[in-house]
């Protein structure tokens, strides 16, 4: 190769001093202040770039995720404390509306109550009612079956005292029928 020849050229003495191997050049001493000014500048520039172009923006970055962060975890604990306000107002409210409920219902059982009392009181009365009526019915049919008895007795012991041959006036066999009647 073309290169060959200039780093013979360059490695001067280091070559000569090994027995013509040019082997490590890098470890040459009379190559080391050479690689350490080399070495100073890239630090040097990397230092520079680091400070003035990258590590601003890594801050600018780190800072606005704090700033993010920082207001996010504001912002949840006002969700937070809005979220433990509205769970009160929620439980204030549930706990007055079953109050009302039950205002409510006990005023509704009360209504009901006082209808059904004078449901109840109304429908008894149209029972008794009904059951003096049909007391007075069963009352004047028992009366009616009894003249009806009495009457079907007179003329059946009538007919039955002709049947036999004998004679019965009316006057005697009602005396009879009635005697028997009342026991």
């Amino acid at each position: 190769m073309a290169t060959e020849p200039i780093l013979e050229e360059a490695a001067g003495a280091c070559v000569n001093a090994h027995g013509g191997a040019i082997g490590m050049p890098q470890l040459c001493a009379e190559w080391i202040p050479n690689q350490v000014f080399w070495l100073v500048v890239t630090l040097v520039v990397m230092f520079l770039i680091l400070s003035r172009v990258a590590l601003p923006r890594i801050g600018a970055i780190l800072a606005e995720r704090k700033g993010t962060i920082t207001n996010d975890l504001a912002a949840a604990d006002e969700l937070k404390q809005k979220a433990v306000a509205a769970e009160k107002a929620f439980n204030d409210a549930l706990a007055t509306a079953r109050t009302e409920a039950g205002k409510i219902i006990a005023a509704a059982r009360a209504e009901i109550q006082k209808d059904l009392d004078a449901a109840t009181a109304k429908a008894d009365a149209e029972i008794s009612a009904k059951a003096t009526e049909s007391e007075k019915r069963l009352a004047e049919i028992r009366d009616g079956a009894l003249e009806a008895v009495e009457t079907v007795a007179k003329d059946t012991a009538k007919e039955i005292v002709a049947a036999l041959g004998g004679s019965a006036d009316a006057r005697t066999v009602n005396a009879a029928v009635a005697a028997r009647l009342k026991g």
